[in-house]
């Protein structure tokens, strides 16, 4: 059936997340009073109290190793190059996909609000990777480039627009059954294998990097990035949920099937992005334990959205990355500022 303010309830408020009236008041809009969705809001205060600047933080031991000859291998600068190309494009599609579509399609105020701290900190992170690029005087047209010159780059991002251009479309409307159902597609593919899947290869790398105290001030960056993304990743799953929860006649048996089938599509993408990046074992890494962790991120983000695991048993190679996502250590205030920066406030990761 059509989605309808009555079957969009929610904590027996009749506004739900999509296709509801536009605010006409103060309270309407979550300006005076709080409770149709409070998660949202939790999320939106997480977010600002963790805000950080990319030029805070010090490149230059980085910069000295980037121009040392026999600082870096060449696979470990392949790395570094890779993931700033898949990176630097991947976030702007990010950011455009908030900003003209799904922005426009969910109506919750408290989802909004969160949906522009998210806008802000995707702008932040290309921010971020432009600084990296800047500091190293690398060359821009090779990096941005890679989108079109390398395929396993090229693939990814192939993959993801057919679902970013659904809602970045302006004749693209809910309200339909086939709609509803085409913007929950796009929403999985967004924070389930975009943020969820597909960049996590490239934070192993880099953090790995970062662990054998090598490219430190990037590595300290894409572990805001990973962080930020985390909070990201978190957002889109509870919005799916909540959108399954108002709307269950969405989240028919042929649908499952359907992501499921996506989501193994997307592995197999990503384990050739980590083949790609390294050819050789490198940093105590090699391509075929990302085909490991892959199906264990796969089976995580099933089941955060109700899916069974599509590879049981898989493991995870990776155990430190929950250390660097939690970002609790302490640092010296004279090597770095302390990691854990907040003006307010504290995070829990499940």
């Amino acid at each position: 059936m059509p989605l309808t303010e009555a079957a969009l309830s929610f904590s027996d408020v009749p506004l739900g997340v999509i296709n509801a009236p536009e605010p006409t008041t103060n309270a309407e809009a979550g300006l005076g009073s709080l409770g149709r969705h409070q998660w949202a809001w939790q999320k939106y205060q997480d977010g600002c109290a963790n805000h950080w600047m990319p030029q805070e933080i010090n490149m230059a031991a980085d910069i000295a190793l980037w121009n040392d000859p026999k600082g870096l291998t060449e696979d470990e600068r392949r790395i570094v190059k890779r993931n700033l190309g898949f990176f630097s494009t991947a976030d702007s599609l990010a950011a455009n996909n908030i900003v003209l579509g799904t922005y426009r399609h969910i109506t919750s105020p408290e989802c909004r609000r969160y949906l522009l701290r998210q806008a802000f900190e995707e702008a932040l992170h290309t921010h971020a990777y432009q600084y990296i690029i800047e500091s190293l005087s690398l060359d821009e047209g090779e990096i941005f480039n890679m989108y079109n010159e390398i395929p396993s780059i090229h693939d990814k991002a192939a993959f993801l627009l057919p679902f970013i251009q659904t809602l970045t479309d302006p004749t693209f409307k809910t309200g339909t059954p086939e709609n509803d159902q085409r913007l929950l597609r796009s929403l999985i593919a967004f924070a389930c294998i975009m943020e969820g899947l597909f960049f996590y290869v490239g934070f192993v790398q880099i953090l790995a990097l970062g662990r054998r105290n090598k490219m430190v001030g990037a590595a300290e960056q894409y572990q805001y990035i990973l962080r930020d993304e985390s909070m990201h990743l978190n957002f889109g799953v509870d919005l799916i949920n909540q959108i399954k929860q108002e709307n269950p006649h969405l989240w028919t048996p042929e649908f499952r099937a359907e992501i499921r089938s996506l989501m193994e599509q997307a592995v197999e993408l990503e384990y050739r992005y980590a083949i790609d990046t390294m050819p050789r074992g490198v940093l105590g890494l090699n391509a075929e334990m990302f085909s490991e962790y892959l199906r264990y991120i796969a089976n995580r983000r099933c089941a955060q959205i109700g899916l069974d695991e599509p590879y049981p048993g898989a493991g995870n190679p990776f155990p430190w990355m929950s250390e660097l996502i939690d970002l609790k250590k302490e640092k010296n205030f004279f090597e770095t500022r302390v990691t854990e920066y907040q003006t307010g406030g504290a995070l829990s990761w499940d």
